[in-house]
């Protein structure tokens, strides 16, 4: 079982699948020919047996060899170095996946620096999560493993021997010396992929991600890490369709050895939405027009029956299992692949679809009537539902309540309706959405706000707090000067702090199943911490802002990667990885923290007043 941290890992991909390279050089995440396929290296969430690819210097003290002296991305790239500084020399091995289409490769290639270094290749083809051992064979000088409908094919240089269900060879290579291997994946049905030639390939990958990084309009004081969570979030979109998935990865835990292990590997309409916006907001047109007609293909057909989240092609049918077979991530378990929650009702997601809608509108995207028409049968939808309880932003296991966030974002998706109408680009009732805009409003005020405390709740009537809640000024429910909004603030950050400065989503009660039906405890989780940073500059506190952001970036690991979820007794990354919405929110703060920067200040007038203002 690997005993790697979850930052440990770098990402690879090519937009339609994405491989985790360990420090150690060691893959022990892969699936293929989609991010949501079956595994063919799963040994992350078991151990060796279920399939992973070793490859650095060869180790004759371990298993697995040792880590990297040091790694990095290739410029802004997603071409991984990894370097060992041994006693015999320097080695470097690249990894990367070619974004072209056709027959999807991991392709690498061992470069000597110094010296003389002496290497292992150990390949362990899986299929099926680690379950099935394909039959292995060598096909004209090339390797092929065949299980049911799939096929490996790896090439090399090198001959290769193949032995107990592993591929495996032992090398040496000298300062200017290349060896290459190259895997790919194949119908097994039909005949064996073109041969790749690997350093045209890499070239080929280095100049796709130069020309997309160089259309970023983002300039602002953190640009590494904004083109850096860019670049994942580009890497997280499946090409073909456009779909973005919230994480390359099934079932890495929110707390270590807990049941809190969830399938992140499709496209949620709220994350999506939201990556759509940060995209938008730094110059990405294409992937906002490419997610917008995956939208239209996703929900043609029955818009009045939205899911939260869909297959990457659009799929509606997610069924959850377990993988008994698999012990899990730290002894993490179950192991899930589907996801049940693609059954729930979650309100929420009106308003974050429509709020990308409006914002593609108003990014000068050019106009389509079929949105506008399918924004037109949500609101008519969202106009029936509002009233009713559901299982919320965080998609809880236990009963449905009123939860205040859903209700804000129905008000969003309400008003930014409006906002359309007024503008005289389609046609609607006008009066009527305008009352109910109006109604829901006071509704939240009344019902979701405790004066006691002075702060809104986790849901009608209750006394839990909830970070979602610090979305309303964001949406524009409430100005950020508003005392009640200050108040939720500040009850948020004194209630749902951990010790280190981050935030909980709300709390939970250890071993008894908490508000949301589930035992077991979690880490601070990171989007919430960065809707903090964003909420403490909206009403002036500006240093203090700075100070968690930068805070929230030191938590990235080695290569600018975030999880889901930070643990703070633990003191590592926890959660699916890499997760989409830290890194949207993280790009989304850092936008924000430049907007207030560059505000003018007239004589005696708040930061605070100019952004009520604006």
């Amino acid at each position: 079982m690997t005993n790697h941290r979850i930052e440990d890992y770098a990402l690879i991909g090519d937009m339609r699948t994405a491989a985790l390279v360990c420090r150690d050089g060691t893959i022990d995440w892969l699936c293929l020919p989609r991010f949501d396929s079956p595994a063919v290296f799963a040994a992350l969430l078991g151990n060796d047996e279920h399939g992973g690819w070793r490859l650095g210097p060869a180790s004759p003290s371990g298993p697995r060899p040792a880590d990297a002296t040091r790694r990095s991305y290739r410029g802004d790239s997603l071409i991984l170095e990894s370097e060992w500084d041994t006693a015999h020399g320097t080695v470097r091995v690249t990894d990367f996946m070619p974004p072209q289409a056709g027959t999807p490769q991991l392709i690498r290639i061992v470069e000597g620096v110094t010296g003389a270094v002496l290497m292992r290749s150990d390949l362990r083809m899986r299929f099926g999560y680690g379950q099935i051992v394909p039959w292995i064979r060598v096909d004209g000088g090339r390797t092929v493993a065949v299980a049911g409908p799939d096929s490996l094919w790896l090439d090399s240089t090198l001959t290769t021997q193949n032995a107990a269900a592993r591929t495996s060879t032992d090398f040496t290579v000298k300062a200017g010396e290349k060896v290459a291997f190259s895997l790919a994946w194949h119908s097994s049905h039909h005949g064996p992929p073109e041969m790749s030639v690997p350093d045209d390939a890499l070239e080929v990958t280095e100049d796709f991600w130069r020309n997309w990084v160089s259309r970023c309009t983002y300039c602002g004081p953190y640009r590494d890490a904004v083109v850096r969570s860019l670049i994942t979030l580009k890497a997280l979109t499946y090409a073909p369709t456009g779909g973005i998935v919230a994480a390359p990865t099934t079932s890495l835990p929110e707390g270590i050895g807990g049941v809190r292990n969830w399938d992140y590997r499709y496209t949620w309409l709220r994350d999506a939405a939201i990556t759509l916006s940060a995209l938008l907001r730094t110059g990405y047109r294409d992937e906002a027009r490419a997610w917008r007609e995956w939208l239209l293909r996703a929900v043609a057909g029955d818009p009045d029956n939205l899911q939260i989240m869909y297959g990457i092609g659009g799929e509606r049918s997610l069924p959850e299992m377990q993988l008994p077979w698999l012990p899990g991530y730290e002894g993490s378990a179950p192991v899930r692949i589907g996801n049940a929650a693609a059954g729930q009702l979650q309100l929420d997601v009106y308003g974050e679809v429509v709020e990308a809608l409006h914002l593609a509108h108003q990014s000068g995207l050019d106009r389509h009537d079929s949105a506008h028409r399918l924004q037109l049968r949500l609101i008519e939808t969202l106009e029936r539902r509002w009233r009713e309880p559901d299982e919320g932003i965080w998609e809880v296991r236990g009963p449905r309540r009123h939860f205040v966030h859903s209700k804000v974002m129905a008000w969003t998706a309400i008003d930014r309706t409006i906002q359309l109408l007024e503008s005289g680009e389609i046609d609607g009732p006008l009066t009527r959405w305008r009352q109910l805009r109006a109604t829901i409003h006071r509704e939240v005020c009344e019902r979701g706000f405790d004066p006691e405390r002075h702060t809104f709740t986790q849901s009608y009537g209750s006394k839990e707090l909830d970070a979602s809640v610090l979305l309303i000024p964001q949406v524009g429910f409430l100005p950020p000067d508003d005392k009640r909004v200050i108040g939720t603030i500040e009850a948020v950050q004194r209630d749902l702090c951990t010790p280190d400065g981050f935030l909980l989503r709300y709390p939970t009660d250890g071993a008894r199943k908490g508000v949301d039906g589930l035992p077991g405890d979690e880490g601070a989780f990171l989007a919430c911490s960065f809707w903090l940073a964003d909420d403490l500059a909206m009403i002036g506190r500006m240093d203090e802002a700075r100070g968690l952001f930068e805070k929230l970036l030191a938590l990235r690991n080695d290569v600018g990667l975030l999880a889901e979820e930070w643990d703070p007794r633990l003191k590592r990354q926890v959660g699916n990885y890499p997760q989409a919405f830290s890194h949207l929110t993280l790009v989304g703060t850092a936008l924000r923290l430049g907007d207030l920067s560059a505000l003018p200040r007239p004589r005696g007038a708040s930061v605070t007043e100019q952004v009520v203002a604006s």
